[in-house]
């Protein structure tokens, strides 16, 4: 859609104070009919707020609302669905124990003389299946499905509810690639059914795949309204702090030369690999990047002991080391945060203090009693030093913003210092301003002499922390790059994960020993 589409609301000088904090100043907006335009910002800049003011969840204190060209000032979100706007938000918010028919007709029910015409109303909720092309069982209890099929069913009672406008707030935050793929379509089959749709989130990448318009808001304020197809993820989050891409990221400061090799990997042997080698000093945050299928995941798997060795040679501050198990690797000081904090990481529906102490639990116990005094005081140190907010270790971890929750998975695997810390994807779906939380932490980290592993899907990160890259492609290190050198760049690095570099980039021709 285009401006020469009808305007379907249009927010005009809104703005909105709670206490101290302004919220929204001066929002001027237009979203148009059948676009699905984009907000985007930091934690804090105000798009979930606009987005309650759209929906008449809260009032604006000043401003004017109009939608479809006529001034709105709602009281309550029933008096926003009178006009054909509803939100599915974050949180799933339906009746799990309830069956998906009576979840979809809330609201809507037909009744007679007291009873409800229910023959009529599975048949309106057979055509909204037919409508959106969806499969999903009437009769089965909402709390059976799994996170993408409710999120289908907020979505069917969004259209049962004669829902124009939809308004969604990070709603795949909760769910994995895979669901959140198949959301994407969902909400295109929207768009091709003539609905608009506002959306709220800070995947950018998924910003830019799914809308047509996006709006950046920083402190309250609306910073630019463009077309997604001239955006980009950097121009994006430049918009969103107000400073470049590499103000994200902490001065670099070098590990001496003659820091010790704490991790040495020489001849690594398995399904996947053969005779792979890396080193890595203290102090030193050894990037590892590569194409996806490269084997650079595999490989960090391989070091945890997730996945089996062959043959190799491993030391550990110069002690060699044997490993068959995640637990023989994490005896031995090699910790690893998973690139997937919901699959792999974390337990969401179990307490921060759970999640933080789970891994290190045996140091707290004593005659197979758990010393839960010092266990609790760990907790609240570990909550402390990663600024975890809210600071409530009895809370669950699900009910955290995706950037407390990584500093949560970051918090279990430093519940007791790892030697070598084998982190993967350090940043997956978090918003910027989290992301600055977690490159310093990294950052400080190598300062106090740890060794780093990092695997990371964007170049900007490990360039932006890296001291020194590795490249992987189809399951060798084929590159080295050093932070200091003048070969390393992006042009460097993508072109030896694509294979197309006309030299190596490695002090080392030979995939046998990579030095540091």
């Amino acid at each position: 859609m285009t401006s020469s589409s009808p305007s379907f609301i249009e927010a005009n000088n809104v703005s909105k104070r709670f206490g101290a904090i302004q919220a929204l100043k001066d929002v001027n907006v237009q979203v148009y009919q059948g676009d699905i335009h984009a907000l985007v910002g930091e934690n804090g800049a105000g798009k979930s707020t606009l987005g309650k003011v759209m929906s008449g969840i809260i009032r604006s204190d000043s401003g004017e609302l109009l939608v479809n060209g006529r001034a709105v000032n709602y009281m309550s979100p029933r008096d926003a669905l009178r006009d054909g706007i509803t939100t599915i938000t974050q949180e799933i918010s339906l009746l799990s124990k309830q069956n998906v028919w009576q979840n979809v007709m809330l609201g809507q029910e037909k009744v007679t003389f007291g009873f409800l015409r229910k023959k009529e109303m599975l048949s309106r909720y057979s055509e909204l299946l037919e409508l959106t092309g969806f499969d999903i069982d009437p009769f089965t209890k909402v709390g059976h499905l799994n996170l993408a099929e409710q999120k289908k069913v907020e979505v069917l009672q969004a259209i049962a509810r004669d829902a124009n406008l939809i308004i969604m707030d990070e709603p795949t935050a909760m769910l994995s690639d895979e669901e959140t793929a198949k959301f994407l379509d969902v909400v295109r089959n929207l768009q091709a059914m003539g609905k608009t749709v506002i959306y709220v989130s800070h995947f950018l990448e998924e910003v830019l795949e799914i809308a047509n318009k996006v709006t950046i808001m920083r402190n309250g304020e609306i910073i630019r309204t463009t077309a997604t197809k001239d955006e980009t993820p950097t121009s994006l989050v430049e918009g969103m702090l107000g400073k470049s891409m590499e103000q994200m990221y902490p001065t670099k400061r070098f590990p001496a030369a003659d820091a010790p090799i704490v991790f040495n990997v020489k001849s690594l042997s398995s399904d996947v690999f053969d005779k792979a080698s890396l080193q890595a000093r203290a102090g030193e945050i050894v990037g590892i990047a590569g194409l996806v299928g490269s084997g650079r995941s595999r490989l960090v798997k391989t070091l945890f002991g997730a996945e089996p060795i062959k043959s190799s040679t491993i030391e550990v501050l110069g002690k060699p080391i044997v490993i068959k198990s995640t637990a023989d690797a994490i005896n031995a000081g090699i910790f690893m945060i998973p690139e997937s904090r919901k699959e792999q990481g974390l337990h969401l529906k179990q307490s921060i203090q759970h999640n933080l102490s789970l891994a290190q639990l045996p140091n707290y116990s004593k005659g197979g009693l758990l010393q839960g005094q010092q266990e609790q005081k760990r907790v609240g140190e570990m909550m402390k030093s990663l600024t975890i907010s809210p600071a409530l270790p009895k809370n669950k971890v699900s009910s955290l913003s995706g950037g407390n929750q990584q500093k949560v998975l970051f918090g279990k695997w430093l519940f007791e210092k790892p030697t070598v810390f084998i982190i993967d994807e350090p940043t997956r779906g978090i918003d910027v301003g989290a992301k600055q939380a977690i490159y310093q932490l990294i950052t400080d980290l190598a300062k106090e002499g740890m060794t780093i592993l990092m695997v990371s899907s964007e170049i900007e990160e490990i360039m932006g922390l890296s001291h020194r890259v590795l490249v992987m492609r189809l399951g060798e290190i084929v590159a080295e790059i050093s932070a200091d050198s003048p070969d390393f760049n992006e042009k460097n690095i993508m072109q030896a994960a694509f294979g197309t570099h006309s030299k190596p980039t490695t002090a080392q021709t030979s995939n046998e020993t990579i030095q540091a």
